[in-house]
């Protein structure tokens, strides 16, 4: 791809350098409402109730109460990263910081001019990088998850480790392949704004396991050909793509199908259980997105 020397994005939040931390403090004082129980079996409600008031009051006068109950349920930070801590990283990471950001700013520039048209504005979501584990609005994120969308706070999450599993695990390398990834999350954040993902889980909540996973398939589909939408423009309005690049999009398209997975990790393949797709379906929609370039042509849930 020719990406280097382009505009970066805005909206990429580097947490790599952050340790989150999980609700609750200590957790010692957390188990005196463990103990709770146990020492109603004991004291009875009588006295129990007085061991509380007694420890309460206690916690109250000394200014220890959070503590002494490891502040349940408060968040007091959302990570222990200090202010302008550096991140420590390779040349290599540098370099893959700055991919993400300019792929991202392009995505930025696709879905933009495609809303204007509409007469629509678009809402860019954010990026968060991050290593090993994140917290998210959708739960704990973990790097062997790969990168993912929390539709709760509209942020793609993406550790830089995925892109080298995605070259030797999957055996899909190439910046493309690991272009098309992230367009593919971005695919997510547009089926939210325009009300889709809403849809689709009002929709799974009233069928059966197996017709919802129908419906999580058609989902990622449609996100695949998003996807394969915004290559089409970076590359006929910015002329991004290079030879090469579209089979490495095909090659990541067809690693990460659901039934080419599935047989690398039972031997057989279960496609009542597929909640991506298989490598032929990913390939079509990809396919469609990026020869087309009409969003339109997206309907993954008016066709098969």
């Amino acid at each position: 791809m020719e990406w280097r020397g382009k505009r970066k994005s805005n909206n990429v939040d580097d947490r790599r350098g952050s340790q989150p931390l999980a609700f609750g403090g200590s957790g010692g004082g957390a188990s005196l409402l463990r103990f709770l129980p146990v020492v109603y079996r004991f004291l009875g409600f009588k006295g129990t109730a007085i061991l509380v008031v007694c420890v309460g009051g206690y916690g109250l006068l000394s200014g220890n109460l959070g503590s002494m109950l490891g502040n349940a349920g408060i968040q007091t930070s959302q990570s222990s990263r200090l202010p302008n801590q550096e991140v420590q990283q390779t040349s290599e990471e540098k370099e893959q910081v700055d991919f993400v950001s300019v792929v991202l700013a392009d995505t930025e520039q696709t879905w933009t001019d495609i809303f204007k048209q509409q007469g629509q504005v678009y809402q860019e979501p954010k990026l968060v990088l991050f290593r090993n584990s994140v917290k998210s609005a959708c739960g704990m994120g973990q790097a062997a998850m790969g990168p993912f969308y929390c539709p709760g706070d509209q942020q793609v999450y993406i550790d830089l480790s995925f892109f080298d599993q995605l070259k030797n695990q999957f055996k899909a390398p190439g910046d493309f392949a690991q272009a098309y990834v992230i367009a593919h999350e971005v695919g997510h954040h547009i089926q939210t704004i325009t009300g889709t993902s809403t849809k689709v889980r009002a929709a799974k909540s009233k069928v059966s396991e197996i017709e919802g996973n129908k419906l999580s398939v058609k989902q990622e589909l449609q996100a695949d050909c998003y996807a394969g939408v915004w290559a089409y423009h970076a590359n006929t309005q910015r002329n991004m793509l290079e030879n090469g690049d579209v089979e490495e999009g095909l090659r990541a398209a067809t690693a990460i199908g659901d039934d080419t997975l599935q047989k690398q990790s039972q031997g057989h393949v279960s496609p009542d259980s597929f909640t991506h797709g298989s490598s032929e379906q990913r390939v079509k929609w990809f396919k469609i997105g990026i020869e087309n370039g009409d969003v339109n042509l997206c309907d993954t849930f008016a066709n098969d």
